[in-house]
């Protein structure tokens, strides 16, 4: 095999070309599922005058006003849908600081998309429809399972009951070092270092019904224990999307933003000015509704084999 006579010049794309054929291919086929349901294809703004005030993701803020590069498109599409938008779906560049390595770059090429009247078991069927139809050459077995199902049968642990010195103690067993992790943490880790590792190859592993310390933005299903309506897609180790059964309740959606910027400051990080325009939306009236978010980059190295996003990246972090 002939050598790449670009391999190893810093100036020219990570991507091969016949790459990224591969990846505009991606992204018509994408289109073209949407398009065929009746799902319609939106642009929101990459800059906000609000920034995420969740403390594990970090935001770029631009220099000279208070503006904040989007992590996700989430909080404009849903003020889109309280605004009667339907069924919509945007496929945009996030950006998220502080994010480097095989599986992860500062800059990355998302899709986001939300179901009116959906529940989010629907939404997880969809899901499944769009990796196979875009990737119809493979046959992509299927498992599902709670949250606790998985931690049970991969931790040998109940993520629900545990008290935190067991799940840290887990942790240390497994080889895991964190200095006094809490418990959202330790479920992290080991859901990551643990669990991940052991999920089928060339298999979807659909995860869902968190703790309600994880719900993020979704809805809580009150019960015993109560259970965050969020699931999030594996395909082999690697996580490729996040959903949730919205959370439509404008008063519980602000006291998170305010808990999670209590959280950012207790860390030592800086709080971020709230979206209240979506807190209006939510006021407004946000219909019951299902969304994912999904990485494109990721789904595009796993499907080609890719050792890292960089090969699948016209220009990862470290060229650009």
């Amino acid at each position: 095999m002939s050598q790449d006579p670009l391999s190893g010049k810093r100036w020219a794309p990570g991507a091969s070309l016949e790459m990224l054929r591969r990846r505009a291919a991606l992204l018509g086929e994408i289109r073209a599922f949407f398009t065929e349901r009746g799902v319609l294809e939106v642009e929101t703004p990459v800059l906000s005058a609000a920034g995420n005030s969740d403390p594990g993701i970090r935001q770029w803020r631009t220099a000279g006003e208070v503006a904040w590069l989007r992590t996700s498109p989430e909080y404009a599409m849903k003020r889109l849908l309280a605004a009667g938008g339907g069924d919509i779906y945007e496929l945009g560049r996030v950006f998220r600081a502080a994010e480097d390595g095989r599986h992860h770059n500062r800059e990355f090429t998302m899709l986001e998309w939300y179901r009116v009247g959906w529940g989010y078991h629907e939404l997880m069927d969809e899901v499944v429809q769009l990796l196979r139809a875009c990737w119809p050459g493979e046959t992509l077995s299927e498992s599902r399972h709670s949250y606790r199902e998985l931690f049970q049968k991969h931790a040998q642990i109940d993520p629900f009951d545990a008290e935190l010195d067991e799940l840290r103690s887990r942790l240390a067993s497994a080889g895991v070092r964190l200095d006094a992790p809490d418990r959202a943490e330790c479920l992290d880790l080991l859901l990551s270092a643990v669990i991940q590792p052991r999920l089928p190859e060339r298999q979807l592993t659909l995860v869902y019904d968190f703790p309600a310390d994880q719900a993020a933005l979704a809805r809580i299903r009150p019960g015993s224990p109560d259970v965050a309506e969020r699931f999030e897609l594996f395909l082999g180790p690697v996580e490729l999307a996040n959903g949730y059964q919205e959370l439509t309740d404008p008063e519980e959606q602000l006291r998170r933003f305010e808990r999670e910027n209590q959280a950012r400051e207790k860390a030592g990080q800086a709080t971020v000015p709230l979206d209240t325009l979506l807190i209006d939306a939510l006021t407004e009236g946000l219909p019951r509704c299902s969304g994912v978010a999904l990485g494109i980059d990721r789904m595009l190295m796993v499907m080609t084999g890719a050792a890292s996003l960089s090969e699948v990246m016209t220009f990862s972090a470290d060229q650009s």
